[in-house]
């Protein structure tokens, strides 16, 4: 059987070092921009995978260009940022989505790019800002293991999406509450212990390994 041709898009969703000890046969490029799926499509891979994309400072990933990629019989999934969000817009024409981010989107619990929008340090590509999604769902798991009540997970969510995406920190959203009267410091300082110990919720890396584990798990089954 002949080897598949795959193209990952992926950027600060997932270490470079994990996602190739994950799918090693692919091909792994920057975050895509306008006009990246189309010049991926042409060299008539197998399978594309959308992670990581641009958001603001470029232009994104043109939906024509998915469908164009899907017109032309290439497996295309998308999960974890960008991928989830073009994937909720395009599953009916075929693209595939994996993950809770993308769920998310599907059934409309989030619906702006914002919530996946992250700033990147230049050098590393590593995200210096927390996703909203990310904070979302750490929020839930503080609430689910009561270090806040849902009160409290709701009042620091609302803080956390009013803030510009690239001011989004754990640090700086509990710098912002304790200007405020929505939670009790001592609250406060136990969820800021809390993260500190490691309990933050990352389901952008977990989406981006769920999807590559699901296309090595396509190619083994062909």
């Amino acid at each position: 059987m002949a080897a598949k041709s795959i193209i990952v898009f992926l950027g600060p969703s997932l270490d470079l070092k994990t996602a190739r000890s994950l799918l090693p046969s692919a091909d792994f490029r920057p975050p895509a921009s306008r006009g990246d799926l189309e010049k991926a499509a042409a060299e008539n891979p197998d399978i594309i995978c959308l992670i990581d994309g641009v958001f603001f400072e470029q232009c994104s990933v043109g939906h024509r260009e998915i469908l164009s990629a899907l017109n032309k019989g290439i497996f295309v999934a998308g999960a974890s940022s960008m991928g989830a969000l073009r994937a909720s817009e395009t599953e009916s024409f075929g693209m595939v989505g994996i993950g809770n981010v993308f769920e998310l989107y599907k059934n409309g619990v989030v619906e702006s790019d914002d919530e996946v929008a992250v700033i990147c340090d230049p050098v590393s590509n590593e995200a210096v800002s927390e996703a909203l999604v990310n904070i979302r769902a750490t929020l839930e798991k503080a609430a689910s293991e009561i270090v806040l009540t849902p009160e409290e997970s709701a009042a620091l969510f609302k803080i956390a999406a009013e803030m510009y995406y690239p001011d989004r920190t754990y640090d700086f959203l509990i710098e912002e509450a304790k200007g405020t009267e929505a939670i009790d410091s001592q609250k406060l300082d136990s969820f800021e212990k809390w993260i500190a110990d490691g309990n933050a919720a990352d389901i952008k890396k977990e989406d981006a390994i769920s999807v590559l584990k699901f296309i090595q798990s396509k190619i083994n089954d062909e």
